[in-house]
């Protein structure tokens, strides 16, 4: 008989995050991974017959809005190019 830990790993499989390891950036995919493996969700009950569509999409609009804020709120995506500029004058040397 499977594990609850086995159950848990296949209803919601998680995948290592790969790309610049910052606190913000590994919470996001968490909250991606989510997001993910919920439409896949709803989208099934749907094609099912489970739900009806107009509620399937309120219930993604709802989910999106959600990782829209976390993104937000974990301010991805800002000041892609500070961390370059900040030590260096127009000119190209160090400010240090």
């Amino acid at each position: 008989m499977a594990s609850n830990q086995d159950k848990d790993e296949f209803l919601y499989p998680r995948y290592p995050y790969r790309g610049e390891v910052k606190p913000e950036n590994v919470l996001f995919n968490a909250n991606l991974q989510e997001f993910a493996q919920e439409v896949s969700y709803i989208c099934n009950l749907e094609t099912a017959g489970k739900i009806k569509p107009g509620q399937a999409y309120h219930k993604i609009k709802d989910l999106w809005k959600q990782l829209k804020l976390s993104k937000q709120e974990l301010k991805i995506g800002e000041n892609l190019f500070s961390q370059e500029f900040d030590n260096h004058d127009e000119d190209g040397t160090d400010n240090d």
